[in-house]
């Protein structure tokens, strides 16, 4: 059994999908509710209520369960939680990460797979982002920070332990299910807007898009085959896997495939002329895995507007 955290989530549920349709029967662990996700319905899976800063409860789950695997997506990170002493909700973070690896170690796990960031990479890269390059260490948002950490950690972890720890560094993902707005880029809002024949809401970006800003995104059924590959791969070659489509899309791309799903939604953003331009390298992923992306930004418009016109929220 794959044990997945935050697999009611984003990318968590499309990666128990995933594992599902992979004929593994998966343990979703939830910190607020006992019940099967409703749209997780239709997969047989089994659901513990748990916490997984909460080593007890955390360990029981293998009690009742024969956990032989562990995608960890749960968010666990210090503004995830109400709290006025960032120090206590900092360790308490990592201490989420750290009880994940001793639940692993306890289980006799041979591998987790936990979800990492394309914002690892920082802000001013140009051209393929492969593993390897050297990752700038200053401080620019919680989260490429937290993932920072905790990869360093998982090395350290992998090389005194004998659990396998693989850091997934994830590309900016969309599609049902996601983030609206996703602060860091535009497609999900455009999306919403072309299913809703709508002007676009675009107060919720960190930043102003503009038409040539590109991003390797990766459509979210994609991204969660993808780890669901990771955790079940016979043998890896590596500790650091990118999660992306191995292109850079530019919104400019995302607004003529909506528009080709939804002729009526026109919009145009502002140019801001050329910038540099990167993405992730995925020569690991499909040697390792073989995975090859099954949505191009023509196919993934579609079906995401068909998806949110079919009454679904996000």
């Amino acid at each position: 059994m794959i044990l997945v955290t935050g697999g009611a989530g984003f990318i968590g549920s499309h990666t128990v999908r995933a594992l599902t349709e992979a004929g593994q029967e998966c343990v979703l662990l939830q910190r607020r509710s006992p019940e099967v996700p409703r749209h997780l319905a239709d997969l047989p899976l089994h659901v513990v209520q748990a916490d997984v800063a909460d080593l007890d409860a955390l360990l029981a789950v293998g009690r009742q369960h024969p956990i032989t695997g562990i995608v960890h997506l749960a968010v666990a990170l210090p503004w995830a939680v109400t709290d006025d002493d960032p120090i206590a909700a900092t360790g308490r973070a990592l201490e989420a990460f750290l009880n994940v690896v001793r639940a692993a170690r306890a289980w006799g796990v041979r591998r987790v797979v936990t979800a990492s960031t394309i914002g690892v990479y920082g802000f001013a890269s140009e051209g393929a982002l492969t593993e390897d390059v050297p990752i700038p260490l200053e401080h620019s948002h919680a989260i490429p920070t937290f993932k920072k950490i905790t990869e360093l950690l998982a090395g350290h972890l992998s090389a005194v332990t004998d659990v396998d720890i693989v850091n997934a560094r994830i590309s900016g993902t969309w599609g049902p299910g996601g983030h609206l707005p996703d602060p860091f880029f535009a497609a999900p809002s455009l999306a919403h807007a072309a299913a809703q024949r709508s002007e676009p809401d675009l107060s919720g970006l960190l930043a102003p898009p503009h038409a040539e800003d590109a991003l390797d995104l990766l459509y979210v059924k994609d991204t969660g085959r993808a780890l669901a590959l990771l955790q079940l791969a016979g043998q890896l070659h590596h500790s650091t896997y990118n999660i992306a489509s191995g292109r850079a899309t530019s919104n400019a791309e995302i607004l003529t495939a909506l528009e080709s799903v939804e002729p009526s939604f026109r919009y145009e953003l502002p140019s801001a002329g050329d910038r540099p331009v990167s993405w992730l390298d995925i020569t690991r992923l499909r040697d390792d895995t073989g995975f090859e992306p099954r949505y191009d930004t023509a196919a993934a418009a579609a079906d995401y507007i068909a998806w949110l016109r079919a009454g679904n929220q996000r």
